[in-house]
C-alpha cells in the first residue's frame, strides 16, 4: 500500500512538472505600448457595421462592448461580448470585430505581446 501511494505522488509530481514546462503566452491586460489599428476604426465600423432589422424593428438602442485580444503579429482574435444589448447587435457587433483587418500589436519590454482589448461599439438609431 505504501508503495502504491509513493507511486501515485510521484506520478502527480511528474504530471505537475510536465504542465508547467508547457508556457502559454501570457495575455497582457496594460502594456507599455498600447495596440491600435492602423486605419481609421471609426470609419471602418461605419462602413461595415449594419444595424440589425430585428433591432430596428423594436428600437433597440445602446452599446454592446466587445473584448478581444489583438496578438503578436497584430491579428484579432478570442472576441467575446462583455456587454450586449440583443436583438441582433451583439451578433453584429461580433461579426464586424472578427473581420478586423490587422492592428499594430501591443508591446512590452521591447516585444509584441498579446493584449486584451475592449471596444464600445454604440447602436443609434437615425431619423
Amino acid at each position: 500500500m505504501k508503495h502504491l501511494l509513493f507511486i501515485v505522488c510521484l506520478l502527480s509530481v511528474i504530471n505537475v512538472s510536465a504542465q508547467s514546462d508547457k508556457k502559454d503566452p501570457v495575455v497582457f491586460r496594460y502594456v507599455e505600448v498600447v495596440p491600435k489599428a492602423n486605419y481609421d476604426l471609426g470609419q471602418y465600423l461605419s462602413e461595415n457595421l449594419h444595424y440589425p432589422d430585428t433591432a430596428r424593428v423594436h428600437n433597440i438602442e445602446g452599446r454592446v462592448v466587445i473584448k478581444f485580444i489583438v496578438n503578436e503579429d497584430g491579428h484579432i482574435s478570442d472576441c467575446t461580448v462583455v456587454t450586449g444589448i440583443g436583438g441582433g447587435c451583439d451578433e453584429e457587433g461580433l461579426r464586424v470585430v472578427k473581420s478586423l483587418p490587422p492592428w499594430v500589436p501591443g508591446e512590452q519590454d521591447g516585444k509584441k505581446v498579446k493584449v486584451y482589448f475592449t471596444l464600445p461599439i454604440a447602436f443609434k438609431l437615425t431619423d
